[in-house]
């Protein structure tokens, strides 16, 4: 399984090749299938910090397992540098653990649906510094699809979501701690993720190196929070491993799976498609769920699946085409 990146001179938004497709629809079954598992195997006694740092852990044994297995483990240790490295990764990790702080606290603040819908715009913003920092053009027809993707997204949300209400009434907090937060975050989400599509087009840096490298500091950001994170008061009064069995593995090391397709995703086929993966992924939930669970499909999941189907539809049969002029 070599993470071979494309030329950074040709386009993310023609056809896939069909290991593209593959990567596509392992991600997609592993992000489905993932809060199920996470829910059977995990008790709620686990510190969730210590499953994330452990999965942490396991996304690197698994990507240095893999360069060991292809062979390039040791021309990339030659390589390797560290401006190079945080250049690359440690960038994007740390716009991506800020994404998620802002996240927090957005959702305390807003209701479900004005959280669900601004923070689906993260799609248009990945398209946007995409173009701007690789300079890959998206046709009207996929930009079409976009916003139908977008739309899907929204009611996938708003269907398997809570109909939590806002914590506040008080404008310029829902303004300040609530819309600005989730916006500014789908901003920092979009450019992460061109980011590292950018270093591992460009720069040539492997998918698999970069996930070792964001771990690595995702790890260490994770790690000085909890001096003040209820998580690390649990931690220190009850240990690291509290709740955990042998089970709890399970979905740690799916996890860790899921954070290699990731990375071999957004490489080869880029930010923007790994947000169809994303999305598609959430019917794959809703349709676990029925299976296993007995619990029937929302009416909003019922009528976000045509709109996926289009927009995957549309994506792949319209991609932007490079006029004479510009060529």
């Amino acid at each position: 399984m070599v993470a071979t990146k494309p030329n950074a001179s040709t386009p993310i938004t023609g056809k896939m090749s069909p290991r593209v497709w593959f990567y596509s629809i392992l991600l997609t079954l592993q992000y489905g299938a993932q809060p199920l598992i996470s829910k059977r195997f995990t008790r709620r006694e686990v510190i969730v910090t210590t499953s994330v740092l452990i999965c942490e852990i396991a996304k690197v044994v698994c990507a240095i397992i893999l360069m060991a297995k292809d062979g390039s483990i040791k021309r990339l240790a030659k390589e390797w540098t560290l401006m190079r490295s945080l250049t690359a990764s440690g960038l994007p990790a740390a716009i991506y653990a800020l994404q998620n702080s802002l996240l927090q606290i957005s959702y305390r603040n807003l209701d479900s649906l004005t959280f669900s819908m601004l923070n689906q715009t993260k799609i248009i913003f990945t398209a946007l510094f995409t173009y701007i920092i690789l300079r890959q053009r998206q046709s009207i027809q996929q930009i079409g699809a976009l916003f139908l993707l977008i739309m899907a997204a929204v009611l996938l949300s708003i269907g398997e979501g809570s109909s939590k209400a806002s914590s506040t009434d008080d404008p310029e907090q829902i303004l300040f701690y609530g819309i600005v937060p989730v916006l500014v975050a789908s901003v920092l989400s979009g450019l992460a993720s061109a980011l590292c599509q950018w270093a591992s087009q460009v720069k040539k840096h492997s998918s698999y190196l970069m996930t070792v490298e964001m771990s690595i500091v995702g790890s260490l950001c994770l790690l000085a929070s909890t001096s003040k994170s209820p998580d690390g008061e649990a931690i220190r009064r009850h240990g690291f491993f509290y709740g955990w069995t042998p089970l709890t593995l399970i979905p740690v090391v799916a996890n860790a799976v899921g954070g290699i397709l990731v990375g071999l995703v957004t490489s080869l086929a880029g930010g923007v498609r790994k947000g169809f993966v994303i999305v598609s992924a959430l019917l794959v939930t809703a349709m676990l769920q029925f299976l296993f669970e007995g619990k029937p499909p929302s009416v909003y999941c019922l009528v976000a699946l045509p709109l996926v189907i289009s927009s995957i539809s549309i994506y792949q049969k319209y991609p932007y085409k490079v006029k004479k002029k510009e060529a």
